[in-house]
């Protein structure tokens, strides 16, 4: 009896977020997923247990990657005894975490940064997951947004919080959701150097005036 062929499940996760990204979270199906991949529906169950799990598979995944890449480049531009000018380049660094993805993997950088995460994840996502995604949060929060207001100021409460999460989630999305979108031949993202240049100078004007009021 011959045995049974083995998929290749990132190779799955990797078509799962081609589809969310070109066409939206609502053509993620298992049925298009099994089209597209080549792997047969019941393959697919049978290594995810649901949609909805794929679904958060699919989506921590990319998360995962995209945090780890982000304190990564947090870490280089801080280094040992960090500045108030290497505490800016950290923040400028961490807004530009998403076009550094986008360099190595623009899928899961396009389905990051154009779809929200409550459009892919409802309430049947397992429980297991849903404690990741949790963690994940946090991780977000201690690891980037705590961490870096912590350099700018010395600081982590609220008021300081909001303006590194204005710099590292709301300019990036604002300015480079639409550069993401323009997709070549291949299926890679080229965001123009002025783009992140722009980019940058919008996150040292939020940082140029006096630390945030308490």
């Amino acid at each position: 009896m011959p045995r049974p062929r083995v998929h290749d499940l990132d190779q799955v996760l990797d078509v799962a977020e081609r589809l969310v990204a070109d066409a939206g979270p609502e053509r993620l199906t298992v049925r298009e997923l099994s089209a597209a991949s080549g792997v047969p529906n019941g393959a697919i169950y049978h290594a995810f247990g649901s949609l909805a799990a794929l679904r958060g598979r699919m989506w921590l995944r990319a998360a995962v990657e995209f945090l780890d890449l982000q304190t990564e480049l947090i870490g280089d531009a801080l280094g040992e005894a960090p500045t108030r000018g290497d505490a800016v380049r950290a923040v400028v660094a961490a807004a530009d975490a998403p076009a550094a993805l986008a360099d190595r993997r623009p899928a899961a950088a396009r389905m990051l940064m154009t779809v929200r995460r409550e459009q892919l994840l409802g309430p049947e996502l397992p429980q297991e997951l849903a404690d990741s995604l949790l963690g994940l949060d946090r991780r977000l929060v201690s690891e980037v947004l705590c961490r870096l207001a912590t350099a700018m100021w010395d600081r982590r409460d609220g008021p300081s919080v909001e303006v590194i999460t204005t710099c590292v989630v709301d300019l990036p999305t604002a300015l480079l959701r639409r550069a993401l979108g323009q997709v070549t031949a291949d299926g890679s993202v080229q965001i123009p150097a002025d783009v992140r240049a722009r980019l940058a100078a919008a996150v040292r004007a939020v940082l140029d005036p006096e630390p945030p009021r308490r």
